[in-house]
């Protein structure tokens, strides 16, 4: 493994045996870091990613009987990035998490904090609807920060290395201040995204990147050994006080 850069967390890895039990392991652990941040801090947050095994996790927490424990009122849910496509479009993340988990527990709805739609008040303006989350972050944030306290923040991964919105080789992942960008280049469709940019992600407490699939193997094991982040967009992908990568036997197959 890669050493860490000044003030992140260590890549610690747990490997599944397979994709359905990843998102069983992963629920658990979900439930018990919100947990945790409840019992610390009186109040929980969670940045939500998109993608198959990300959802299959959302939807095993809302089946997990521990799920009750938690006080649903009292955490914050947020997105890591966004397909910027009208609100009720089936391709977005918030509307899928919706219908996975957050439909089926006590979430107070003022603590949910969708990106901006392509319908919403900033219309087509992508970038202007960057903004807009941006300011409701910090909004959410102490004094003089930019960002609330983010407990656990999720992503996923593409085959190439992608994650959150960040492509390999794009600006993207070269984007150092602000914290939530329109993406406007991505190779894959939808092109239009809004995302959470590195320096985002590396203020939260808790990065857990969640993978499955052989396709997945070769970009986990190059960023794990300490891949330029611009060529590999994954290898970034560190928190403040801890970085866990939770993947199935199939994604885990390259590394040493």
């Amino acid at each position: 493994m890669a050493s860490p850069a000044d003030g992140q967390a260590p890549i610690e890895v747990q490997v599944a045996p397979d994709e359905s039990v990843l998102a069983e392991v992963a629920a658990a652990r979900l439930v018990t870091s919100l947990l945790d941040a409840q019992a610390r801090y009186g109040s929980a947050s969670v940045v939500l990613a998109g993608g198959g095994v990300a959802n299959k996790m959302l939807a095993a927490v809302a089946a997990s009987p521990a799920r009750h424990a938690l006080d649903w009122s009292r955490v914050d849910v947020w997105w890591s990035d966004e397909r910027f496509v009208s609100a009720d479009d089936d391709e977005r993340n918030e509307k899928q998490a919706r219908e996975a988990l957050l439909d089926h527990v006590p979430v107070d709805p003022a603590r949910i904090h969708p990106m901006p739609a392509l319908d919403g008040p900033d219309g087509h303006d992508i970038d202007a609807a960057a903004a807009r989350y941006a300011d409701t972050l910090a909004a959410a944030a102490p004094d003089g920060e930019v960002v609330p306290r983010l407990d656990v923040l999720l992503l996923g991964m593409g085959p190439e290395g992608h994650t959150a919105s960040m492509f390999p080789r794009s600006s993207a992942v070269g984007e150092q201040q602000r914290m939530v960008i329109g993406v406007a280049e991505c190779p894959k469709p939808p092109p239009l995204r809004i995302s959470l940019t590195r320096p985002a992600i590396a203020a939260a407490e808790q990065v857990w990147l969640i993978a499955a699939g052989d396709a997945k193997a070769e970009a986990v094991a190059s960023a794990a050994s300490g891949a330029d982040p611009h060529d590999l967009p994954v290898a970034s992908a560190r928190g403040r006080l801890r970085t866990l990568w939770l993947l199935d036997q199939a994604a885990a197959s390259r590394l040493h």
